[in-house]
């Protein structure tokens, strides 16, 4: 078989696992999100946390809800990594430098998780299951919940209320993520991922010598890693490591996990808005995104460039055999254009038209499916764009579900769209002005360029992955992608909530003859167009500079 069909044959075999999960998972968040019945652990939990989640919120005081919650949590994480020394469990590693904690706590707080450290050398049991894992599930939890807030604002009229924050973030966390994490892991033990917490090993070579390896409830954390859309890996080399992704069938399995919940929110919002068609206009619009990117990262990476490529079947540097290149551009593509940030291969080592596509997938916003619940907000966020063009083009007040889109809906949206590339092309523009920063780069040149835009579009659009070139573990890199995983994360929610709190307050707009039909494929054209557009206005000078310029020059 060769490589080319193996690839399409894995990736059919994906879409198959996602549509046959797409109705049962989309149609159960939509119940949980619209239940008004509580678990008995759910209760507990509420009471314990001293939170009334029968009480509807305006979108300031959800607001508030998702601040405070994610402000204790990086207090908390901080601290736990600032204390690891102190203890139990922590296999005799130091506390984390203040500077690098802060960007931990940042990152596994925003979703982004961005790691300047080699898990296994740095991070014990402790903070790796009591820190790390349970921000992999509220982080992600937290994002589903201002999804539905948003959702609910176009569903609900003549009121401000979008629910309740505490009640959706623990069903999100009880109901949907545990559930279905502690069956993926017990698939990931199967297919070979470890499970444990025992201590430091010393193992011996092929060809002599020994090296140390430690364990750790890895497959636990991988599932949820993969499921939230999170992406820190326990161990340095991430999923490429054997002990977290063992084989071509894990791969896939991790992949599905990546997509299954951002696809499937687009039932939920459909079943929520009470229009099946919305969610598949949606649905048809990331698709549409995912499947050309991933064609277009396989083309590249298969062609060939001399004996070196023809011998490997394509461009194989740093990339696993036990994935080949099929396997590798699924996975880059999947952990790109969602929040994931997971990586099975090295993105430093792509073609440059490669590594170009990986930076605009999160260039896009991560919206095709995006991130569990970033990527809907973010996808719906641009079809308020799109709706607010095609009405200029038209010379009619622009509606989309019945709402009007007028001054005040529109400056939140165009707020939202301008806040991570604002972060991401001052803090590289600042990084090569000033001397310390670029001493960080392992090459120089176009490449170089890329390693540093490559690390603010990740820390910005809370993505994680990195070109594995830059020495990010710096006073500087520390700092700076931590503030920018904090700006990129929480800035845009606050116009999210805005507009959706605005969309609640309106009464409903009847259709007319003139109405946009939001459900059609000439809709999702549009939209998809509309994307990048923007992108592409936006990036494309500084695209240019680094992986457009190494691809043209190769």
């Amino acid at each position: 078989m060769s490589p080319v069909l193996a690839g399409v044959l894995q990736l059919l075999a994906i879409v198959a696992a996602l549509g046959l999960s797409y109705r049962p998972l989309g149609d159960h968040m939509a119940r949980v999100y619209s239940s008004e019945k509580h678990l008995r652990p759910e209760k507990w939990i509420y009471k314990a946390i001293g939170a009334n989640p029968s009480v509807e919120m305006r979108w300031p005081a959800y607001l508030r809800g998702v601040l405070a919650f994610s402000a204790v949590s990086v207090l908390f994480l901080y601290l736990l990594q600032r204390l690891q020394g102190s203890l139990p469990g922590s296999l005799g590693f130091v506390s984390i430098d203040p500077d690098q904690a802060f960007n931990t706590a940042a990152s596994f707080v925003a979703n982004t998780n961005w790691q300047s450290y080699y898990g296994e050398q740095a991070m014990g049991h402790v903070v790796q299951t009591g820190g790390l894992a349970v921000q992999n599930f509220v982080s992600a939890a937290v994002g589903i919940a201002v999804a539905v807030a948003l959702v609910r604002g176009f569903a609900r009229s003549r009121t401000g209320e979008l629910g309740n924050f505490w009640s959706d973030l623990v069903r999100g966390t009880v109901r949907i993520l545990l559930p279905i994490s502690v069956i993926g892991a017990l698939v990931l033990v199967a297919c070979g991922a470890i499970q444990n917490f025992s201590g430091i090993h010393e193992v011996g070579q092929f060809g002599g010598g020994t090296q140390q390896w430690n364990g750790g409830a890895v497959a636990s954390q991988e599932v949820i890693k993969e499921l939230g859309t999170n992406g820190g890996g326990y161990f340095n080399a991430n999923s490429a490591h054997p002990f977290e992704n063992p084989n071509g069938l894990s791969n896939l399995f991790e992949i599905y996990l990546i997509l299954v919940i951002p696809f499937a929110l687009t039932r939920t919002f459909g079943r929520m808005v009470g229009s099946l068609k919305q969610g598949y206009a949606i649905l048809g619009t990331m698709a549409t995104i995912w499947l050309g990117f991933t064609a277009l990262m396989m083309w590249t990476e298969f062609a060939h460039h001399g004996p070196a490529f023809d011998i490997a079947g394509g461009a194989m540097e740093g990339k696993e055999t036990r994935f080949g290149i099929a396997g590798s551009s699924l996975f880059s593509v999947a952990t790109t254009l969602t929040s994931t940030g997971a990586v099975n291969s090295f993105h430093s080592s792509y073609t440059g038209f490669g590594g170009g596509l990986t930076m605009l997938g999160m260039q896009l916003g991560e919206i095709a499916p995006g991130g569990v619940g970033s990527g809907l907000y973010g996808m719906l966020i641009m079809a308020v764009i799109a709706v607010f063009i095609a009405g200029l083009m038209v010379g009619r007040t622009p509606e989309y579900l019945g709402k009007k889109i007028g001054t005040r809906e529109i400056k939140f949206a165009a707020c939202y769209i301008l806040v991570t590339p604002a972060l991401v092309l001052c803090f590289t523009a600042a990084s090569f002005v000033l001397d310390t920063p670029s001493h960080s780069m392992t090459n120089s040149g176009a490449h170089g360029f890329s390693e540093i835009l490559y690390a603010f579009t990740s820390g910005a659009n809370n993505n994680g992955s990195a070109f594995a070139g830059l020495n990010a573990d710096t006073q500087w890199f520390n700092s700076t992608i931590g503030i920018a995983m904090l700006l990129g994360r929480f800035l845009p929610m606050v116009f999210v909530l805005a507009l959706a709190g605005s969309l609640a307050e309106q009464a409903p707009v009847p259709e007319t003859a003139g109405t946009l039909r939001t459900e059609k494929p000439l809709f999702t054209g549009l939209l998809v167009g509309t994307i990048m557009i923007i992108a592409g206005l936006t990036y494309f000078p500084a695209l240019a500079l680094g992986p457009l310029a190494e691809g043209l020059a190769a």
